[in-house]
């Protein structure tokens, strides 16, 4: 679709709606972004929850591209030696120690003070009636639920909404959450210090701290979301945009001066190449990515970073985890968003009275003592999210945002260099894919691989000495992705077919 009002893309058609119908309604890319965000949190929660965490890069009119992070905090009454004496080496994937402060919320505030047009409750708007009035279950939450059903079982609360009466929701079946509804109710009547100072953060505090966590109502009285400089540099004649640490940004960065150091052809003689590059930046963030604000490596530093060998490997990979959007607006706002509960349905933690569903990112923190990850109170752990902007000569050219866990930087690398390479949004996010997983429990690092990738690609990957796993086209676990390009004409807009997403530009001239 071309346009020249505005645009938006999300990874579910209802919450790219709900956008729209903001900029339909005068309101801008901000405006938009968030009433989809909000929506996403009721029509897409095996990837994103109230209960969750939230980046962004946002360009405003006037050329400036601030990074906002809204990525939770570690409970100051739980310290390492408690979790080493519960879990030893390893936290668990799931469960209540994984749960951190969510940070959504007061990102969605940041938002909102920095250039929204529409009022607080107008975002919340949709958001209220999907979760009052149900909507279909869509393919990637009745999938996602038949796929962590054991986990979704031992939570009363995720039973209850998502297995009522014993039988897991289906595609299309109506997902009605009416303690959701009230929650987003009271938020939006009274903003977002209600989730993290008022009756609702004494709900949603009490009843984790039913099952154990260590979150008191201080612990979210005192979060706050914060705006940073992204991290960024230059490719192929083009300014890249992304996140700083505790971010994934800097594996994009290190894939791209990677390429322009010498590698050919990337997406096809030398896919073998990049390949062994996003191994690299895999094995540096495995390391050594963490809070920077408690010491962490700074972007620049991981960048450079001489690979390590790779530590021992988790025993999952994240699934579902993530949404991310893509907004633009003609009066020069611009946002590339990620919300999100990290494995698919977070912590598996679901607190009834409330409806929120909580994220497990906990779990990234490291047990380790001696890691720069490792675990401390109101520590943030590092992040598999990362936002994307793209910029040429000092105007807008394109607004990615994905999804894919520990994936993302390399989603994003394929987009940009598909892009820059002539495809259209559309012919970008519907290209075949493969991804550099991280290494199995047999310490193997494979490469995950879509059945319709070139031949050429695929040999030389094959060639650099990576397993393949094969799977269908189109297959769900190599992201959910968004891209919108600016062109002196307007917008076209694309959204992944991985996904249950939409793409939708808004004529402004009517």
């Amino acid at each position: 679709m071309t346009g020249a009002g505005g645009a938006i893309s999300t990874s579910h058609h209802l919450a790219t709606e709900a956008g729209a119908a903001a900029l339909e309604a005068g309101g801008n890319a901000i405006d938009a972004a968030l009433a989809a965000a909000a929506a996403l949190c009721v029509v897409y929660p095996n990837n994103v929850a109230l209960g969750g965490d939230l980046m962004a890069l946002v360009r405003s009119p006037d050329g400036e591209v601030r990074f906002l992070n809204a990525t939770g905090t570690a409970p100051a009454g739980q310290s390492l030696d408690a979790l080493r004496a519960s879990y030893g080496e390893m936290l668990p994937l799931r469960g209540i120690d994984t749960v951190t402060v969510p940070g959504g919320v007061r990102g969605w505030e940041a938002l909102h003070e920095l250039g929204a047009t529409r009022t607080w409750a107008q975002h919340l708007e949709a958001a209220v009636r999907y979760a009052a009035e149900g909507v279909p279950t869509a393919r990637s939450v009745a999938a996602a639920i038949v796929e962590e059903r054991e986990v979704l079982e031992l939570d009363a609360g995720c039973r209850g909404v998502f297995i009522p009466e014993g039988l897991p929701l289906v595609q299309g079946q109506p997902l009605v959450q009416p303690a959701l509804a009230a929650s987003l109710r009271r938020l939006a009547e009274r903003g977002a210090s209600e989730f993290y100072e008022g009756e609702l953060a004494q709900r949603w505090v009490a009843g984790l701290q039913e099952l154990g966590s260590k979150i008191a109502l201080e612990d979210a009285a005192s979060y706050a979301a914060f705006w940073d400089d992204p991290l960024e540099g230059d490719y192929a004649g083009h300014r890249v945009i992304t996140g700083p640490p505790n971010t994934s940004g800097f594996i994009l960065l290190r894939a791209l001066e990677a390429i322009a150091g010498g590698i050919e052809d990337p997406l096809e003689s030398g896919a073998g190449a990049l390949a062994d590059s996003f191994r690299g930046g895999n094995a540096v963030r495995a390391a050594f990515l963490a809070d920077p604000t408690a010491g962490g490596p700074t972007g620049a530093e991981l960048i450079a970073m001489r690979r390590p060998e790779h530590p021992p490997p988790r025993e999952a990979k994240p699934s579902g985890d993530t949404v991310g959007l893509s907004a633009v607006s003609a009066d020069g706002w611009a946002i590339s968003l990620i919300n999100s509960v990290y494995f698919g349905f977070g912590a598996a933690v679901l607190e009834p009275e409330t409806g929120i569903l909580f994220q497990n990112r906990g779990t990234s923190f490291s047990l380790d003592p001696a890691s720069p990850n490792a675990f401390a109170p109101g520590r943030r752990p590092r992040h598999t999210l990362m936002p994307v902007l793209i910029l040429r000569d000092g105007e807008l050219a394109w607004v990615p945002a994905t999804m894919g866990g520990s994936a993302q930087p390399q989603i994003h690398t394929q987009l940009l260099l598909r892009s820059l390479a002539g495809s259209t949004p559309h012919e970008a996010t519907h290209a075949p894919r493969w991804i550099v997983e991280e290494p199995g429990a047999d310490g193997v690092v494979r490469v995950l691989i879509e059945e319709d990738v070139a031949v050429e690609a695929r040999d030389a990957i094959a060639a650099a000495g990576f397993p393949l796993k094969t799977v269908p086209a189109y297959s769900e676990d190599l992201g959910h992705s968004n891209l919108i390009r600016v062109t002196p004409q307007g917008y076209e807009a694309a959204s992944d077919p991985r996904s249950d997403g939409s793409a939708i530009v808004v004529d402004g001239t009517g």
